[in-house]
């Protein structure tokens, strides 16, 4: 899959910046195209003239090539390339990509990056282990910046072994596979698909609610993923702060009654939903007008259950449709996810659960397991685009 991908590839101030001519040698010999970009630092550890007769190309260092008023493009750079490798990736550059702090050609460069872009940090473990680089390289990954570590995939939460660079063959092994994986499918071409995402607010009084913490990054993941491989897709978004994928068509409510309403007058064109949405199972049973006053020490609020949306549509469902629903749970988790699967006639469900450190609402992780009549499929934890792409996976071998 590299044959003819262009690559950028970015070197650092590390001692393990000579690594860098065997991943230029290798991503060559499958056929790519390789431009390097370097730090003024990392001229320290390596000479361009070496990078350049690999390559065949000049090396890019600084803005200016010549005194004479010529400059290098990192915009057309950022519109040339494939695919952006930083190898080695020092924590000074990690901080300086997470915080937007464009000194150098490189991070200009990832900054007008329009391809995927994948980093192999390079430090001792205790940089690496430090929380600000911790946290750096978790602000990159939520960017969709792909985190290539020894013997790992993405970021993982183990520490130990961590921080030397991968292996340049390991390196452009993961390269291949994540851009062999980039190429849409399109197996859903042609298909209708609802999902819901977020949570639902039900209002007290105007400036109160019942609600969770659910922030829609899952059920938005799903929208972009099934979109890439095609689809015709509807979200119904409760309340949060998320842009819009691209070539997604976004209702906005707020309420479990609006979503109800829209989920409803969607679903019977829809070959397939997937209810992510975190709806609030309870609402007021009244909503004041105002704004209720701290007049007593007490306040009761009587609640009554919101509209069942998965059941409903578990109803509606007809044979050419697919319906997959959500479990996130607090205990018995496999027994309850299987209750609600028969119930609500799913074709399968996705269970999580709150016990998970690090998943679940507010995080950019999850870890699932998949549950239909055929069995149980358990996956590990990984980013939510990730497990985006496994649960899209299931509903592709259905619709």
């Amino acid at each position: 899959m590299l044959k003819g991908k262009k690559i950028v590839l970015g070197i650092t101030g590390s001692i393990a910046a000579y690594k860098a001519c065997l991943i230029i040698r290798a991503l060559i010999k499958q056929g790519a195209e390789v431009q390097v970009v370097i730090t003024p630092a990392g001229k320290e550890f390596i000479t361009p003239i070496t990078l350049s007769a690999l390559t065949h190309k000049p090396v890019v260092s600084e803005f200016f090539s010549q005194r004479d008023g010529t400059w290098n493009s990192h915009v057309d750079l950022g519109l040339w390339a494939d695919a952006m490798l930083i190898a080695p990736a020092t924590a000074s550059t990690i901080g300086k990509m997470a915080n937007g702090i464009a000194d150098n050609m490189l991070i200009t460069t990832y900054l007008s990056m329009k391809a995927p872009v994948f980093i192999a940090p390079a430090m001792d473990l205790d940089m690496y282990a430090h929380p600000s680089t911790q946290q750096n390289l978790k602000t990159l990954q939520g960017y969709g910046n792909h985190i290539i570590e020894p013997q790992s995939g993405f970021l993982a939460s183990g520490l130990e072994g961590k921080g030397r660079m991968e292996e340049p063959e390991r390196i452009v092994e993961f390269l291949d596979k994540a851009l062999s994986q980039a190429e849409p499918l399109k197996d859903l071409a042609g298909k209708s698909i609802l999902i819901t995402a977020g949570p639902t607010y039900e209002k007290i009084d105007p400036v109160r609610f019942i609600g969770n913490y659910s922030s829609g990054k899952m059920g938005f993941a799903l929208a972009a993923e099934c979109a890439r491989r095609g689809a015709d897709v509807t979200l119904v978004a409760g309340p949060v702060s998320l842009s819009t994928p691209e070539g997604v068509n976004r209702i906005d409510v707020e309420s479990c009654q609006e979503m109800y309403e829209a989920s409803t007058k969607a679903f019977p064109k829809m070959d397939a939903a997937i209810l992510c949405a975190a709806v609030a199972d309870f609402r007021p049973e009244t909503t004041a007008d105002q704004k209720i006053k701290r007049e007593k020490d007490d306040l009761v609020l009587r609640l009554q259950p919101t509209h069942d949306i998965a059941q409903q549509l578990g109803t509606l469902k007809t044979d050419n449709q697919v319906l997959v629903g959500f479990a996130l749970e607090t205990n018995d988790e496999e027994v309850n996810a299987k209750k609600k699967l028969a119930k609500k006639n799913l074709d399968f469900i996705v269970l999580n659960s709150t016990r998970n450190k690090g998943t679940t609402f507010r995080s950019d992780d999850n870890q699932i397991s998949i549950i239909s009549a055929n069995g149980q499929k358990d996956f590990p934890k990984k980013p939510k685009t990730e497990v985006a792409r496994d649960i899209v996976d299931e509903l592709a071998a259905l619709i």
